[in-house]
């Protein structure tokens, strides 16, 4: 019978006759290893996507609330990354980080709300 090699580590495989790791750990590593650049991506942008929707959360006293658009910016929100738009029919443009959204009032102030669930 061939002995098998850890496609990881190059340790010997005992076990069953498919296997391509000798461990949990090896295999965690190396498809950690195949996935860093596109997870390190995705885990930077859903980090901040977190961090925006926790600041409207924390924001938003009651239904709606009006702040300056300026101390969401110096608790580190960033206005580039939102999850979707919603066009009113008054021509508003709601911005969105999962159920909180704001809408730009002018320049300096923004009016934080939260989307109402429908079934």
């Amino acid at each position: 019978m061939e002995k098998k090699i850890c496609t990881e580590c190059g340790e010997i495989i005992k076990g069953r006759s498919d296997k391509k790791f000798c461990s949990d750990l090896c295999r965690n590593a190396h498809n950690n290893r195949l996935n860093s650049d596109t997870n390190n991506y995705v885990r930077n942008v859903n980090n901040i996507l977190r961090k925006n929707r926790r600041l409207l959360e924390e924001n938003l006293k009651g239904e709606t609330t009006t702040l300056p658009k300026q101390k969401l910016s110096d608790k580190g929100f960033n206005f580039k990354f939102y999850t979707n738009q919603i066009l009113t029919k008054n021509n508003n443009t709601y911005v969105y980080c999962y159920e909180f959204g704001y809408l730009l009032l002018d320049k300096e102030m923004v009016l934080i709300v939260k989307r109402k669930e429908t079934k």
